[in-house]
C-alpha cells in the first residue's frame, strides 16, 4: 500500500506508539514529520530508522500543550515539507506529570492531560487542515478503556483526555466531510513500548502474563507496529469512505467481558 507522496507529521513520533506509526508510513513511502517534545535523541533515530525504511522526512519540537507551540509547529511543517496530507495526533505527557487519582490530582496535572489531548487535538485539527486538500487524514490515538471506564485510577485525567479526544474526533469528521478530509481515531490496547514500560518491573509482567493468558484472544499485547499498520490503512485512499469512527487496535481485548471468569468465556 503506497503513500509514495505523501506528507506526515507524527506528534510524539520519537518513542513507542508515535515511532511505530512513523516507521509504518515511512514505509509506505511517506515523508514524514517525527514531532518531539524533550528528547531529540530518540526522534533522530525514529527519522534515521524511517530513512531505512525506505522513507524520509524531518524531526520538529514543540511542547503540544501550548497553543502557541502547536501553531508554530505546523508553520515549520509547512516550511519543510511545503504541506501535509496526514496529521497524527499521537503526543502526551510523561507519566508523572499527569498520572493520579480524581482525589489527589493537582490542577496542573489535569490541565497537563487535557492541554495534550483535546486542545493539542483542536488547535492542531485546524493549523492542519487549513491547507489540507481532499484526501487528507486526521487520526488520533486513543485508549478506549481510559473512555469508558473508571477502575484505572491514576489514569483519572488521560482517560478524560482521551475521552474528549474520541468526541472531538467525530465533530471534526462532521465538520470536515464536504471537504473530502477523513477524522478518526485508533485504540490500541495496552500497547509494548508504551506508558506501560514507565510502570515498575513487575507490574509489566502481570500485564504482559495476564493479556498472554487469554484477555487478550490472540495472545499477546498490542505492538507499536500494530497500530502503525491501523494508520497506513485509514490513510489509503480505499478508506475514504471511513470517518468518524474509533477503530480497536487491540487484538480482540475489547471483546473481553470482565464480568466472567476466562475459562467461561474461552471455552
Amino acid at each position: 500500500m503506497s503513500l509514495k507522496g505523501r506528507r506526515a507529521l507524527v506528534t510524539g513520533g520519537s518513542r513507542g506508539i508515535g515511532r511505530g506509526i512513523a516507521l509504518k508510513l515511512g514505509e509506505a513511502g511517506a515523508r514524514v514529520a517525527v514531532h518531539y517534545h524533550r528528547n531529540d535523541v530518540a526522534a533522530a533515530e525514529t527519522l534515521e530508522r524511517v530513512r531505512k525504511h525506505g522513507g524520509d522526512g524531518v524531526t520538529l519540537q514543540a511542547d503540544v500543550r501550548r497553543p502557541e507551540e502547536v501553531t508554530r509547529l505546523f508553520e515549520q511543517v509547512e516550511r519543510r515539507l511545503g504541506g501535509l496530507d496526514i496529521f497524527i495526533s499521537n503526543a502526551r505527557p510523561d507519566l508523572p506529570e499527569f498520572y493520579q487519582g480524581p482525589t489527589t490530582i493537582s490542577l496542573e496535572q489535569w490541565d497537563a492531560a487535557l492541554d495534550s489531548q483535546a486542545k493539542a487535538f483542536l488547535v492542531g485539527v485546524r493549523e492542519a487542515t487549513r491547507s489540507m486538500g481532499s484526501g487528507g487524514r486526521v487520526i488520533a490515538v486513543t485508549y478506549a478503556p481510559s473512555a469508558r471506564t473508571g477502575s484505572w485510577q491514576p489514569f483519572f485525567a488521560m482517560g478524560a483526555g482521551k475521552a474528549a479526544l474520541e468526541a472531538s474526533v467525530r465533530y471534526f469528521a462532521v465538520a470536515l466531510a464536504r471537504r473530502g478530509i477523513t477524522v478518526n481515531a485508533v485504540s490500541p490496547g495496552l500497547t509494548e513500548d508504551s506508558v506501560l514500560n514507565t510502570l515498575p518491573k513487575e507490574v509489566q509482567d502481570i500485564a504482559r502474563a495476564w493479556h498472554e493468558s487469554g484477555w487478550t484472544p490472540m495472545g499477546r499485547m498490542t505492538r507499536p507496529d500494530d497500530v502503525g499498520n491501523a494508520v497506513v490503512l485509514l490513510c489509503s485512499p480505499e478508506a475514504s469512505w471511513i470517518t468518524g469512527q474509533v477503530i480497536g487496535v487491540d487484538g480482540g481485548s475489547s471483546l473481553m467481558d470482565t464480568l466472567l471468569p476466562l475459562n467461561l468465556q474461552m471455552g
